[in-house]
C-alpha cells in the first residue's frame, strides 16, 4: 500500500495539476481510460465543492493498494458557503461515478471532506 499526499491552493491554476497527478495514479493503479477520466471528475468536482463551501485550500491523501482511494479535505475555510444547488449536483454525479462516496460535514453543516474509492 502506498500513499500520496498534496496540499494546494483551490485555484484554477492548480486544477490542471491535480488531474494530471490523478491521471497518473490511475495509471499506476491499472484503471482503463474511462475510468481514470471518471476519477479525474470526482476529484475535480470534490475540490470545487470544498471551495463553494468556503475553503481556500485542500490536502488531497490517495492511498494505492488493491483499490485507488482518494480522500479530499478542506484546509483554511475564510470564505463563505455559495450555492448548494450546485453541491446536490456535484453529489448525484460523484456517487453516479464511483458508488462509494462519503460526505463529511463540519458543525456549521459545511462540507469539510470527500472520500471515495475507484
Amino acid at each position: 500500500m502506498e500513499k500520496f499526499t498534496v496540499e494546494l491552493p483551490l485555484t484554477g491554476e492548480y486544477l490542471t495539476t491535480v488531474r494530471l497527478t490523478t491521471g497518473g495514479l490511475c495509471a499506476l493503479a491499472g484503471f482503463d481510460v474511462e475510468s481514470t477520466e471518471d476519477y479525474k471528475v470526482c476529484v475535480t468536482e470534490s475540490l470545487l465543492m470544498l471551495k463553494r463551501n468556503g475553503f481556500s485550500r485542500a490536502r488531497l491523501e490517495f492511498v494505492s493498494g488493491e483499490t485507488l482511494a482518494c480522500r479530499v479535505g478542506g484546509l483554511e475555510q475564510t470564505g463563505t458557503r455559495e450555492n448548494a444547488l450546485e453541491d446536490e449536483i456535484s453529489r448525484a454525479l460523484l456517487a453516479a461515478l464511483v458508488g462509494n462516496v462519503e460526505f463529511s460535514s463540519g458543525e456549521d453543516g459545511a462540507l469539510v471532506a470527500v472520500a471515495f474509492e475507484g
